[in-house]
């Protein structure tokens, strides 16, 4: 009999968890460990944001799924992994023990990594529902009395794709509220051109996307670094390709979402062997950790 956890309950780990209980053995145990009682779809973070779905719409609870597939489920946050124990210790102080592990914790956000940045800051966040909910409820009061819009991607960031959805969104409702005359829309990533996404194009997405932006009115900033957020204003160092200073800027915003950089979670850092100084989990060519 082997004992099969895996930590984290998102789009990552339970597809996983799926399909370890169809691969695994009869006499096998799958385990699920996450820190929260519902799954939700965080493609649609984006939506929840400017009210066009609220977050009741987009979670799922967890454990009537995973009993209807004999699937062992723990509603607890994993405190800290012990690989070189085969267990991971949890928040309530007990231990589960594993023959196999599989991490899809997903990352933790960066957020104070730049001053002023997030939920807790001066710009909102669509990378889980906690915040697009909030998020979603503070968009309509910037609906009533509208201003300068700033969205985008500081540097770290790693997944682009959710910042240019949101801006189209935005654009979008704002049109259908026929206020869009009123709001100037800028784009502040860094990212070396429009289209980039972190994987250098795909395609002609450097064509398409600057061509929508134009269509579209919107501005946009590449290589940009943010340096801080203040309320109404985020401080932006545009460098050239040589990474110089090329231009600073001083923009003002009456609403902004940024995506942040990502780290591993609190539960991974400083684990030798097993993740890098980020955090982030050591892999080989087939996702296995060479060492554990």
């Amino acid at each position: 009999m082997a004992k099969i956890v895996i930590v984290g309950a998102g789009i990552g780990g339970i597809p996983m968890a799926f399909e370890m209980k169809e691969l695994a053995r009869k006499e096998d145990e799958v385990v699920v460990i996450a820190d929260t009682p519902t799954f939700h779809f965080v493609p649609s973070n984006p939506w929840v944001g400017v009210n066009w779905r609220k977050p009741d719409d987009i979670k799922v609870p967890l454990a009537p799924v995973f009993k209807k597939k004999k699937i062992t489920f723990i509603q607890q946050k994993v405190a800290r992994f012990h690989p070189e124990h085969n267990h991971v210790a949890l928040e309530d102080g007990s231990t589960v023990d594993y023959d196999y592990l599989i991490i899809a914790t997903g990352p933790k956000l960066a957020f104070d990594e730049i001053q002023g940045l997030g939920p807790h800051g001066y710009t909102e966040s669509v990378c889980h529902v906690d915040h697009a909910g909030p998020a979603g409820e503070r968009w309509q009061q910037f609906v009533d009395d509208p201003g300068p819009i700033i969205i985008g991607a500081v540097q770290g960031a790693s997944c682009f794709g959710p910042a240019y959805e949101y801006m189209f969104i935005v654009e979008t409702d704002l049109r259908k509220r026929q206020i869009r005359d009123k709001v100037k829309i800028t784009y502040v990533t860094s990212e070396p051109y429009i289209g980039h996404l972190g994987l250098d194009g795909v395609g002609d997405t450097k064509g398409m996307l600057e061509s929508e932006l134009r269509n579209k009115h919107i501005d946009w900033i590449c290589n940009a670094k943010v340096d801080k957020v203040e309320n109404g204003t985020m401080y932006v160092t545009e460098v050239d390709d040589n990474g110089q200073v090329k231009k600073q800027h001083e923009l003002p915003f009456k609403h902004s979402m940024m995506l942040p950089a990502f780290k591993g979670v609190d539960a991974l850092l400083g684990i030798e062997k097993l993740t890098n100084p980020r955090g982030f989990v050591l892999v080989d060519d087939y996702q296995r950790n060479p060492t554990f």
